[in-house]
């Protein structure tokens, strides 16, 4: 567990589902606290009970669900997902649904990505120095930041490609700081400019 800014805590995990190492956030600074794109940390739930108690669970997309439910369990919270993705809970899973353009609890915002799936969301902390958080739509490996192997993204990955760059250019309308990824290490100071470089790179 690692605290990247004041009240933002970034963990890493290793999903045996897809066999990748993964990213998990907790944001205490937020009110109330929120966690994003949750898996248990190595802490464990002691570690939570030190700290200010998590109020809402936030999924990027449907496939994070991750490890929600044991924290709904131990704390009651809410775990919320754009409706477009509920048709994946089919086990009792308590998800409260959300569309794009909702204000969620603590003043977050849910902003559209789509493309790769529809119910894709980034989430816009205007809190905590300014943050965004993005699930599978752009992924950090090492110090560079690009998309998820073609072979992901179904028929036209070229087409996915122009269409990520649509969507993630519209977030450079936000003023944040701090990066968080579901696939990579958070970007902390001047990520604002850090995506809007990347985004440069690309063809229109």
């Amino acid at each position: 567990m690692e605290e990247i800014r004041p009240g933002i805590f970034h963990w890493t995990t290793f999903h045996e589902g897809i066999g990748q190492t993964v990213h998990s956030c907790f944001l205490s600074c937020a009110a109330p606290p929120a966690l994003i794109d949750p898996r248990m940390p190595e802490e464990g739930l002691p570690w939570f009970k030190a700290h200010p108690t998590p109020a809402n669970a936030l999924l990027t997309n449907r496939h994070h669900y991750r490890h929600s439910g044991r924290f709904e369990e131990a704390f009651g919270l809410r775990v919320w997902c754009h409706r477009e993705g509920l048709h994946e809970f089919t086990a009792g899973e308590k998800v409260h649904p959300f569309v794009h353009g909702d204000e969620l609890p603590g003043g977050i915002l849910a902003l559209a990505v789509g493309v790769l799936c529809p119910e894709e969301t980034a989430l816009f902390f205007p809190g905590c120095g300014g943050v965004l958080a993005i699930g599978d739509a752009i992924i950090r490996q090492g110090d560079d930041l690009g998309f998820v192997p073609d072979a992901l993204m179904g028929d036209d990955p070229e087409g996915v490609k122009k269409g990520l760059k649509i969507a993630l250019t519209r977030l450079l309308d936000r003023e944040f700081d701090t990066l968080l990824l579901a696939h990579g290490r958070p970007w902390v100071g001047g990520a604002r400019d850090g995506l809007c470089r990347f985004l440069q790179t690309l063809p229109d």
